[in-house]
């Protein structure tokens, strides 16, 4: 059965060397056209200027920040007493038990929590989470190991104990305003996730009552 004229002229010769990059109608470039715009490939941007965007910011802050400090300050008050890097003994600080791995390793996230206080905005919303999820995890872990010559990081019972109440604390301060099936129009979160006409008004809105001009 003949094609048409038309369709002859479409199709490409057969010794063509194939073409470069995307071709319109081909599988990667449908691909890229379905995904663009997607709310999972977007970043949520916290723009300080909104009021909404500005309380967040200032929430995440002070958990990661209150968090990081407390951890620093035990971090360095554990390393003066000397003890042993991996000693499964450790020594009291600060009501906690401690040696020499669990306080560089607290230097080390306090540090990281503090960096998180100085940034802000989304990022430190998912540091928050992260760390709260891992504290959570690492008092499971370290609640198996009492007692056992795998307790490199000297845990007792109040470190179990710390290590869950920290996880939460920070969880809870990173899910604030952003993990929620009802959120506000004007959150960043929401507007993240519905990106459109409603979401741009609800920005020029919030905009026009701060007088803060568009970025």
């Amino acid at each position: 059965m003949t094609q048409p004229e038309h369709v002859r002229e479409a199709l490409p010769h057969p010794l063509a060397p194939p073409p470069e990059g995307d071709v319109p109608g081909s599988r990667e470039a449908l691909k890229d056209r379905v995904n663009v715009g997607h709310p999972a490939h977007q970043h949520t941007r916290i723009d300080e200027h909104l009021p909404v965007d500005h309380h967040l910011s200032n929430v995440y802050r002070a958990g990661a920040g209150l968090v990081g400090l407390f951890l620093l300050v035990f971090g360095i008050l554990g390393l003066f007493n000397s003890v042993w890097f991996f000693d499964t003994g450790g020594d009291q600080t600060i009501g906690l038990n401690t040696n020499g791995a669990l306080s560089t390793l607290s230097i080390a996230v306090g540090a990281l929590l503090l960096y998180g206080m100085v940034r802000g905005g989304n990022f430190a919303s998912t540091l928050n989470m992260v760390l709260g999820g891992l504290f959570v995890l690492s008092g499971f872990v370290n609640l198996a190991l009492l007692e056992t010559s795998g307790n490199f990081l000297a845990f007792k019972m109040q470190n179990v104990l710390f290590s869950f109440i920290v996880g939460l604390v920070l969880a809870t301060f990173g899910m604030y305003g952003r993990v929620s099936s009802r959120l506000p129009y004007d959150n960043p979160y929401w507007r993240t996730r519905n990106e459109g006409p409603a979401a741009r008004t609800g920005r020029a809105d919030a905009r026009s009552a701060t007088g803060a001009a568009p970025r």
